[in-house]
């Protein structure tokens, strides 16, 4: 044993079981998930088992999933893969607005090794996630369409993904007013 190196998983699942508030629980849990622990599954499944009728918590559960560090020179897209599975979750709805911002935005805005990704799933999840929200509502599609005002700062071949996903957001004929003004300014923003 190196200074701990083999036992904090253990006491980080321990800290998520039965940790005496909310903070220890998730910060417990956002460790196990930094790390790739093995322990990181069970401490997922039990944090939700535990908070299930706390939507604030439920909430933090899968803002935590969305904002996980992608693996160095990890060509699978964990956390973009494992976002794409939590939208099949039966405590998310795209019609939940502190959900949407949970997992879709955070993913988008808050995670750019799994977003900036070289084989423009990141963007392609987005317009995705933003064309669908759009129909539901348009404020909080036209916030997520925020995420994309510096594409033409990127490197390609992100530059080029960026601009193909503001491209086909924009030709959508039934796009709501403020989206359509946010994406035509990023667009034009070259």
């Amino acid at each position: 044993m190196r200074n701990g190196q083999d036992t904090w998983p253990g006491r980080a699942f321990q800290r998520v079981k039965d940790g005496t508030n909310m903070t220890d629980r998730l910060g417990a849990l956002t460790a196990l998930l930094a790390a790739r622990s093995p322990l990181a599954t069970p401490a997922l499944q039990r944090f939700h088992a535990d908070h299930r009728s706390e939507p604030l918590a439920i909430d933090k559960w899968f803002r935590v999933q969305a904002s996980a560090p992608e693996a160095l020179g990890e060509h699978g897209g964990s956390v973009l893969a494992r976002a794409r599975e939590l939208l099949k979750h039966p405590d998310f709805s795209l019609r939940n607005p502190n959900r949407v911002r949970s997992l879709v935005v955070a993913l988008c805005r808050d995670n750019p090794a799994a977003f900036h990704r070289p084989d423009a799933a990141g963007y392609v999840f987005w317009a995705d996630q933003l064309l669908a929200i759009d129909a539901i509502n348009p404020q909080l599609a036209a916030r997520l369409a925020r995420v994309m005002d510096r594409w033409s700062t990127l490197t390609e071949p992100c530059r080029s993904a960026a601009h193909e996903a503001l491209a086909r957001v924009v030709a959508r004929g039934d796009l709501s007013t403020d989206t359509r003004e946010i994406v035509t300014r990023a667009l034009e923003a070259r």
